[in-house]
């Protein structure tokens, strides 16, 4: 996806784009690959499949949700910061909590942050099931890029949801994974309101994105210890 094609793409979303937007993920680019060589962050390198695999599909979160009436959300798993600093970068009035397991990925998180002069956001070394033990109901957003199945995405993700808002996890092909999910959803107290599938650009690659919705509180249960969780997913 060449620059230009990227501005198009993005205004199709209906997404604004100036040319601070543009320099930051500049930025982010060139920091991106300066450390991968070094941390291992991403096979994904040549720019084109940088702005299409990585920017753009971090921004289709959209297609189900206006993050301009949102005012917090949380990124488990963000490894390089997709979708978190890319939503971030394009919707600065958001609060951003970024999650990852792997210490080297806040490392680089951080630098992010601060090369990019982004405020109110934080990345945090944590697992996701660890953060949300005491961080229940916080968030009107949580998302997830191609971490793990569904039914485990729901209960890592779902306890750190507000009542009456949402977990937003961007997938690929999950018709089996819904499937599986049916159990987790109904525990969780929470239901699949809105199902987006379509072509990634250029390349016609398959995409899905869930919209769910929190609808009471979560039983204390959940989340459970993630060795658990594994033997046994909802």
């Amino acid at each position: 996806m060449e620059i230009n094609e990227f501005i198009e793409e993005v205004r199709k979303l209906q997404i604004s784009i100036n040319d601070d937007i543009l320099n930051k993920l500049e930025k982010y680019y060139n920091l991106l690959i300066k450390y991968n060589e070094v941390m291992n962050l991403t096979a994904i390198t040549e720019k084109k499949q940088v702005y299409l695999k990585h920017f753009y599909d971090s921004l289709c979160i959209i297609k189900v949700i206006d993050l301009n009436n949102e005012e917090s959300l949380c990124d488990i798993g963000t490894g390089a910061g997709f979708p978190g600093i890319v939503l971030k970068i394009f919707y600065p009035h958001l609060k951003v909590t970024l999650l990852d397991s792997l210490n080297k990925r806040i490392d680089f998180l951080k630098i992010i942050i601060k090369e990019l002069n982004l405020t109110n956001i934080e990345a945090i070394h944590i697992r996701a099931e660890e953060y949300a033990l005491n961080n229940r109901e916080k968030f009107d957003v949580v998302t997830s890029r191609a971490v793990a199945n569904l039914n485990t995405l729901l209960e890592l993700s779902i306890p750190m949801v507000k009542i009456n808002k949402y977990f937003i996890p961007l997938k690929a092909n999950i018709d089996i994974e819904l499937e599986q999910s049916k159990n987790a959803l109904e525990k969780l107290n929470s239901k699949i309101i809105y199902t987006c599938k379509f072509l990634l650009p250029i390349e016609n690659s398959s995409r899905t994105i869930l919209k769910i919705e929190k609808y009471s509180e979560t039983n204390k249960l959940f989340p459970r210890k993630y060795s658990e969780i594994k033997r046994k997913p909802l």
